[in-house]
């Protein structure tokens, strides 16, 4: 019998679904291997109970922050000055949330740089190794990696503002905005989890960004995909090193090398 002919998966939906399942596929390989999830998991749990201290800090003083935030609605009907206080609470964990999961992307990768570059290898050796790969001091990446992150995270920053903003609007801001914020920090966290096979290769975040235009729609799926992820409660601690594994696929893909088992 003859096996049909694979169909190249086309449009910007099946690409998008197609970078979601490369966070699938980290995940497998990250669940197979039993060593995979020691080297990822304890620079994530460091990071994950730093950063949950932080956000429970946040969510016991929200109310007030949004009491204040809000002084012009102190003269409003109650109904009115409580939806515009509601919205601004929101509006203030929603951008802890954006910025929560960009910035903990980039300390957990800091923290747990050896770690994640040791995953990121062993997926190269399993689908055929690395071309033209550059030794890389750990010194010389660790600052060059902090360097990209800081740089994405501020750029991140700069588009958070507004989406804070825009959580004011009632229904937009609890709709419209965060489906924006998902796709921003997609794309950040898609550009951040790829750097370590770019740096393999002697590449920088340019190269990045070039690469990852040329897939878009399947980088923005992966992006999404770890975003929504480690918006659950210790998502970020467990997915962590799977998406490293699923960015080293989409880093393969980007650059137009395989991405199946030889």
């Amino acid at each position: 019998m003859r096996t049909p002919a694979v169909v190249p998966v086309t449009g910007f939906v099946g690409q998008f679904f197609t970078g979601v399942g490369l966070l699938f596929r980290g995940v497998r390989m990250y669940a197979r291997n039993p060593g995979l999830v020691l080297l990822g998991i304890i620079p994530a749990l460091i990071t994950g109970a730093l950063f949950m201290t932080g956000f429970l800090a946040l969510a016991f003083v929200v109310p007030d922050l949004a009491t204040t935030l809000t002084p012009f609605a102190e003269d409003w009907a109650g109904w009115a000055r409580g939806a515009i206080r509601v919205s601004a609470a929101l509006a203030v964990l929603g951008l802890a949330g954006l910025l929560g999961v960009l910035t903990f992307t980039a300390v957990t990768l800091a923290i747990g740089d050896p770690f994640y570059e040791r995953i990121s290898e062993r997926v190269e050796e399993w689908y055929g190794g690395t071309p033209n790969a550059v030794e890389v001091s750990w010194a010389r990446s660790l600052r060059r990696s902090v360097a990209d992150s800081a740089r994405l995270v501020a750029v991140s920053l700069l588009i958070g503002l507004p989406l804070f903003v825009g959580g004011f609007l009632p229904v937009v801001g609890q709709t419209v905005v965060p489906a924006i914020g998902a796709v921003v920090g997609g794309w950040v966290l898609a550009l951040e989890l790829v750097g370590s096979a770019f740096y393999r290769r002697g590449l920088g975040l340019r190269d990045r960004r070039r690469a990852l235009r040329a897939v878009r729609p399947v980088a923005l799926g992966f992006g999404v995909a770890v975003f929504v992820s480690f918006l659950i409660p210790f998502g970020a601690v467990l997915f962590t090193p799977a998406a490293i594994a699923g960015a080293t696929l989409l880093a393969r893909r980007s650059l137009g090398e395989p991405i199946e088992r030889p």
